[in-house]
Formats: C-alpha cells, sequence, structure tokens
C-alpha cells in the first residue's frame, strides 16, 4: 500500500496532507488495498457499503443495466478519484448501480466511521480529510449536474452538443480526448448507438466537428 501514497497525496481527499502523514493515517483511517482485473466487479448493486473507497490504479465505470440488459454509464472513476462514498453513511441503502473495473485497478478503502470522526490520538491533519471529503462531494454534485444537463436535451443531437460543448469547456480547448469509446458514450447519454452514430456524421459534414475515435475537434 505504502507505493500508493503519492497517489494519495494527489487525490482530492488528502489536498494539503504530505506523504509521512498520509502514511502515518493509513492505521488510523483503518485502510484497506484490493485489486481487480478488468472486467471484475468493484461494486455490486444491493450491496452495502461502510467504507469510502478510492481508485489508485486503473479506471471505473458506475453503470446500471436494466431488467432487460440495456446499460447506462453513470459516471467514469479515474485515479484518485472517490466513487460510491453517498451509500457510505448510515440509513443510505444499498447501491443501486454496478462499479466495473475497465482496465486491471487497485482500490484502498478507507473506514467511513474512521474518517469522519477525528481518533483518539488526534491526528493533525484529520481534520483536514474530513474538509476535503466534504469538499470532494460538493464537486461530485456538480458533475452530476452538468450530466443531467445533457441528459435533459430531448434529442440525440442535442445531447451530443451539450457533452462535446462541456467537455471543450473542462479541456480549455476546442480539440480534447473523451473517456469513452461510441459504445460507452451512448451509455453514457442513453441514446442508440446508431442514432448516436449518425448524428456525429452529420455534425462532422456539417463543417461543426472532426473526430477520429475518441479524439474530437469542435470547428
Amino acid at each position: 500500500m505504502e507505493k500508493y501514497i503519492p497517489t494519495l497525496k494527489n487525490t482530492r481527499l488528502f489536498a494539503g496532507v504530505g506523504e509521512s502523514e498520509i502514511s502515518a493515517m493509513l492505521s488510523c483511517l483503518q485502510a484497506g488495498l484490493r485489486t481487480y482485473k478488468k472486467g471484475e466487479n468493484v461494486l455490486r448493486q444491493g450491496e452495502h457499503l461502510d467504507n469510502i473507497p478510492v481508485l489508485v490504479e486503473g479506471k471505473l465505470h458506475i453503470q446500471c443495466d436494466d431488467y432487460w440488459g440495456n446499460r447506462s454509464i453513470i459516471n467514469v472513476v479515474n485515479v484518485g478519484e472517490m466513487f460510491g462514498e453517498a451509500y457510505a453513511a448510515p440509513d443510505s441503502g444499498t447501491l443501486m448501480n454496478d462499479v466495473l473495473a475497465v482496465e486491471d485497478c487497485a482500490v484502498i478503502f478507507f473506514d467511513v466511521k474512521r474518517v469522519v470522526t477525528v481518533c483518539p490520538t488526534a491526528c493533525r491533519f484529520h481534520s483536514m480529510v474530513v474538509q476535503n471529503l466534504f469538499f470532494a462531494i460538493s464537486e461530485k454534485n456538480r458533475r452530476l449536474v452538468r450530466k443531467l444537463s445533457h441528459m435533459s436535451r430531448r434529442t440525440t443531437r442535442e445531447k451530443l452538443l451539450a457533452y462535446l460543448s462541456e467537455e471543450a469547456k473542462q479541456h480549455g480547448s476546442s480539440e480534447f480526448t473523451i473517456p469513452f469509446n461510441r459504445q460507452q458514450l451512448a451509455d453514457y447519454l442513453s441514446v442508440d448507438r446508431s442514432a448516436m452514430s449518425n448524428e456525429l456524421c452529420k455534425l462532422r459534414d456539417e463543417g461543426l466537428i472532426r473526430f477520429e475515435k475518441s479524439r474530437f475537434v469542435l470547428l
């Protein structure tokens, strides 16, 4: 686990906390490391969660399959990000989505009660971690609001334009790479893949965008 301390130092949860302090806090927070192969479920719908997971290696998809097998990608989890923390609170119920490893992954789980309660030894930086947790949850809520703004559009074309426009803003450039292949993008926007591909071609032919695989340029 020690090899991931530099990664933890760059996470939102441990912002402002030094590597030596993080090393000392791992025991206090009852941290545990688990690894997963590509295609494995890290968490499953219906499970209870009493830890705060942080991805320290690989990439995850938070997704939901309906009764008929139709898949929606709710979010992408990159290295350094928390996930599932909304279900770690008491009486929050069971997980509503699956968390799938789309690459070989490593996840560190922190006991939520240890995180939100300052320990008897009063770790110097523990209160900073609690504050960071609050800020990280707020930031994640803003990202979900942005996704809702894409999903609220009526047509596939409008959803694509809203998503690509937001990606350009986030990258600070009209040229960027999205974290999805075509099927994953369709699942993320909850649209039919064929219809989405047709709209992308129309946008390209109209001179609004250029693209190659996951690389896009807004014109």
